[in-house]
């Protein structure tokens, strides 16, 4: 970009671009055949279908909430099975 100075700034223009024609609007929509188009892999059509079909069970993330908050959720126990899991999981 180059700026030669503010003699070659344009002054304040409207909405409209500047070669506009107001009114000049084509009588039919103009097609091209050229659209969006979405296409799911399996796994996200899975995902998608698990997401409409999960019911949240209330009452066990209100249970889940109060362990958290008095801070009995987290147990040895609980953190061992994890640790397993993820070991079994990247091994």
């Amino acid at each position: 970009m180059q700026i030669y100075g503010p003699s070659q700034l344009h002054g304040p223009q409207g909405v409209n671009a500047p070669h506009a024609r107001p009114g000049a609007r084509p009588s039919q929509p103009i097609t091209t055949g050229i659209g969006d188009r979405l296409e799911l892999s399996e796994a996200g059509q899975v995902a998608a279908q698990l997401a409409e079909a999960a019911e949240v069970r209330h009452d066990r993330v209100a249970e889940i909430r109060q362990a958290i908050a008095k801070g009995t959720y987290e147990t040895s126990e609980k953190l061992d099975r994890a640790l397993d899991r993820l070991l079994d999981e990247i091994s």
